[in-house]
């Protein structure tokens, strides 16, 4: 990656890990991989790793009705000079699925 893209991806995750208790935040940014994040390579590589890591699941997706828990979070910025605005918890299986893709990311 050139040095042009040091300024094209920056990303600001924040994730609450359950409504009671205060969010944790990390920036992440790339070429080199740092910022603020406790493991920006691992992230930087699931990111790539995910099919459409910022795509909300489709509307008329048929998800399982499982829960898996309270957390949520939000990755906002940018991503290699395209504008990201992406939620995330664990409502449904298709939800659930969407934070393991991103799990170096989010479960840092």
């Amino acid at each position: 990656m050139s040095t042009a893209s040091t300024a094209r991806t920056r990303l600001r995750i924040t994730v609450w890990a359950n409504p009671d208790v205060p969010p944790r935040t990390w920036e992440l940014t790339e070429d080199p991989p740092g910022g603020t994040h406790p493991r920006p390579d691992a992230a930087i590589s699931a990111i790539e790793a995910a099919k459409h890591p910022f795509a909300p699941v489709p509307a008329d997706a048929m998800c399982t009705q499982i829960y898996g828990g309270p957390a949520r979070a939000t990755v906002e910025g940018t991503w290699r000079g395209q504008r990201v605005s992406a939620s995330y918890d664990k409502r449904n299986g298709c939800e659930i699925a969407r934070w393991k893709a991103l799990s170096a990311v989010l479960d840092a």
